[in-house]
């Protein structure tokens, strides 16, 4: 599904990231690690947020520097921490991200009940508190028909009903549809309720194979 191969991130000159080799079978992938560790920077490059030296490659196919279009086509991204212009309302970037993501007929309302953001469609974000923040950063993550969505930290801030509900959500999609998934959580993965395929450690900028 992912392959990633001879990755550098560097700040400033200091090297951040490394990963010579990670090959992620198709499922659910739970990355764990303090903070710092580049777990963050490990999702935000595999989303095609930030330049890096190496290749990474999903299904064989679509290399994201190669293919940048189609690679991020079906790549998917949740911050941790959003944070969107103050005066866009929730329906704004969720019309902008469909558009661009080529969101099915009848996705967007769907998913704006299923998270709850259809009971702030209209307000702007900058008067939105970090849980709603947190509602629209996730529906935007799962516009269009992405085959990868990277979910950094999904547990916070989330009330527990909207918590079932997307992790319902995830298992419907990982079970009907083969969509794959990276997961980041500093509370007990075990409260997801997902069947998680590899446990990774990232400390350091170094990402090894770990034990659940």
């Amino acid at each position: 599904m992912l392959t990633v191969s001879n990755l550098t991130k560097a700040y400033n000159g200091h090297i951040a990231l490394t990963v010579p080799e990670l090959h992620l079978a198709a499922g659910i992938h739970y990355f764990r690690g303090g903070n710092g560790s580049g777990k963050t920077t490990f999702f935000r490059t595999v989303a095609g947020l930030l330049p890096f030296s190496g290749e990474i490659v999903l299904d064989n196919n679509y290399e994201i520097t190669q293919n940048p279009i189609d690679y991020r086509m079906r790549v998917n991204y949740a911050e941790a921490e959003p944070l969107y212009p103050s005066f866009l309302t929730a329906r704004d970037l969720v019309a902008f991200v469909g558009k661009a993501k080529q969101s099915p007929a009848g996705q967007v309302d769907a998913l704006g009940e299923l998270l709850g953001v259809d009971a702030f469609w209209t307000k702007p974000t900058g008067q939105f508190s970090s849980g709603m923040l947190k509602k629209l950063s996730l529906l935007l993550a799962f516009l269009g028909t992405p085959r990868l969505i990277l979910l950094d930290e999904p547990l916070t801030t989330l009330d527990v009903a909207t918590t079932e509900r997307l992790f319902t959500y995830v298992r419907q999609l990982r079970d009907e549809q083969h969509v794959s998934f990276l997961l980041t959580s500093h509370q007990d993965v075990s409260l997801t309720g997902l069947s998680i395929t590899s446990v990774w450690q990232v400390s350091s900028g170094v990402i090894t194979q770990s034990e659940l």
